[in-house]
């Protein structure tokens, strides 16, 4: 089994350096959403995206805005993937992937049986399953055999329960951000151990 790992929320230099060490697949920026506090500007994720190690692919977190405004700021911040968080419809979402080569995620906030049949008919790439915005807690769990369609998991994630994750439920990804903060700012041991319990589950190593 092959589980890759996004660290989200990235916001400092500190933060990048972090990751350069622990090496996740994704890194994750959080952009256009003041309400964050992970929040960052186009221009200055550019400038982290710079100092990223090439081979980690960097993702641009965009809630409810208009179309024009996450293709100019994912051209701005040399973005590799665009997520949406917000409430955007298909209809939104089939638009944008005509507009963008970029590959398009669309993260359900999952209450009900019916969230997780509405993320496994999405026209997104990749689907991610939630609890919100980034609240750092899981959502029913329970509701994941529901679906047939591969998926991202995010939500109540830490380096402990992320290999019982990955056990019970085989997710194409995990994602995850306040689990590897301390005191809301970026913990470099918890990514590496992060890191090291996705990589450690995918080689049969626990």
């Amino acid at each position: 089994m092959t589980c890759g790992i996004k660290i989200c929320g990235l916001s400092r230099e500190f933060d990048i350096q972090y990751v350069n060490e622990a090496r996740p697949d994704y890194a994750g920026f959080i952009l256009l959403f003041p309400k964050s506090h992970r929040n960052i500007h186009p221009e200055w994720a550019a400038e982290l995206k710079k100092a990223l190690r090439p081979e980690i692919r960097a993702v641009g977190v965009f809630v409810d805005q208009p179309q024009e405004a996450v293709l100019s700021a994912a051209d701005v911040a040399g973005l590799d993937v665009i997520q949406l968080h917000g409430h955007e419809e298909e209809a939104y979402i089939r638009e944008l992937k005509k507009k963008t080569a970029r590959p398009v995620w669309k993260a359900f906030h999952v209450r009900t049986k019916e969230d997780v049949r509405a993320a496994e008919e999405s026209a997104a790439d990749e689907i991610l399953l939630d609890n919100g915005y980034g609240t750092g807690q899981s959502f029913d769990w329970s509701l994941l055999p529901e679906i047939s369609r591969p998926f991202c998991l995010a939500g109540g994630l830490t380096p402990e329960n992320i290999p019982e994750a990955i056990r019970l439920f085989s997710p194409k990804l995990v994602d995850i951000s306040s689990g590897v903060e301390t005191g809301g700012l970026k913990d470099r041991e918890k990514i590496r151990r992060a890191v090291k319990a996705v990589r450690s589950y995918s080689r049969g190593g626990m």
